[in-house]
């Protein structure tokens, strides 16, 4: 299954609540943090949600065991 890594871009301060939620679901705390998550509709739709504060990126599967 492929993995896709989330990094939070902006702060959350001053950012509605559900924004705050959905990036601390995803496991980002603070601006620069990084997860790496498996690519499933669910982590999809919240990416979508919180686009203009994260960026996404592809991850090889070999990457994540190094």
């Amino acid at each position: 299954m492929s993995m896709i890594k989330i990094t939070l871009r902006r702060g959350l301060a001053g950012k509605d609540k559900r924004f705050k939620i959905i990036a601390h679901s995803l496991g980002l705390n603070k601006t620069g943090s990084s997860v790496i998550l498996k690519d499933t509709p669910q982590v999809r739709g919240m990416v979508n949600k919180i686009s203009f504060l994260v960026s996404c990126s592809n991850v090889e599967d070999k990457d994540v065991n190094a």
